[in-house]
């Protein structure tokens, strides 16, 4: 039990490519907000407590307070990676600036943002990919399951796709494309075993910036572009099908590569969607508040 009085919030959603920090009072009022770098302890642990603890110290700093109200302050993290308990027990050991803090993950925050309730659906296609959905029984992941193995209609999915299809291409196994010139253009060459070279020690993020050539090729017309489109759609649908048989309340599809994606996903898929109420960063500091409901077990990790 934290001894000072609470008279501060503070969110963070913490994904593969940054972490986004946000302070509020009580009432409500936004005091400071930041990015800092990556924060998903499954794929670098000491990165993301560098990433979330920069973001600490900053924010009070930004707000014109003393770092002391810190310790004033309840904080709720939304973090990638942690649903897999090994990484969840490490983030429980971490000593950070603000001592009142309650670990989750990004996909509770992030759903508790979208639908203002404890309650509801999303998918989350942006670095990464996966689903979260509220049933009787309690909340349930799907997909999540990280960069190659799963993550599929992400970002850096369709990046994978495109430079896997862009090397087959130098290997003269397709006709040259739109897609295999955008993505020699944007790494700077055209030789395979350079392109090799450069994607060998890429991290989702890495892949994911080539994610934007796939859509923007494929509104041009190129079929190549529009069949990884259309293997990722469908992905999407089957994904929105499992979670339609909980039959949420809401669902929404976010993340940075939602307004990308509707376009190119089915009818049946697009007419089940409403519009997100607010943001990762927005749920993270509800639930820091207990505007949205209290804490429950099985729901949050407390420290």
């Amino acid at each position: 039990m934290v001894a000072n009085s609470i008279e501060y919030v503070l969110g963070i959603d913490g994904g593969g490519t940054k972490c986004h920090a946000r302070l509020e009072n009580l009432a409500g009022e936004v005091l400071a907000e930041c990015i800092t770098g990556p924060a998903n302890p499954a794929q670098d642990t000491a990165e993301a407590l560098a990433s979330i603890t920069q973001a600490m110290h900053a924010l009070p700093v930004q707000a014109g307070l003393p770092p002391r109200m810190l310790q004033q302050t309840r904080a709720v993290l939304g973090l990638a990676g942690i649903s897999v308990p090994a990484y969840a027990a490490i983030v429980r050991q971490w000593t950070l600036p603000v001592s009142n803090v309650t670990f989750t993950t990004d996909l509770h925050i992030a759903c508790a943002g979208a639908h203002g309730t404890d309650t509801g659906a999303i998918i989350i296609t942006g670095t990464g990919s996966s689903a979260f959905v509220t049933t009787s029984q309690g909340p349930r992941i799907l997909g999540g399951h990280g960069f190659p193995l799963g993550d599929k209609a992400s970002g850096a999915w369709l990046g994978w796709r495109a430079l896997s299809y862009t090397l087959e291409t130098l290997d003269a196994l397709h006709p040259p494309s739109g897609l295999s010139q955008a993505i020699c253009q944007q790494a700077g060459t055209s030789d395979a075993a350079q392109l090799v070279a450069q994607s060998l020690h890429l991290r989702s993020a890495g892949y994911a910036a080539f994610a934007p050539l796939v859509f923007a090729q494929a509104q041009l017309g190129d079929h190549n572009a529009r069949d990884i489109l259309a293997e990722g759609g469908d992905y999407l649908r089957q994904l929105a099908a499992q979670i339609a048989t909980h039959k949420p309340a809401r669902f929404s599809l976010i993340g940075g590569l939602a307004k990308p994606w509707l376009p190119w996903l089915p009818s049946d898929l697009t007419t089940q969607l409403s519009a997100p109420l607010g943001s990762p960063v927005e749920g993270a500091v509800a639930l820091a508040r207990g505007d949205i409901f209290e804490p429950t077990p099985g729901k949050l990790q407390h420290v």
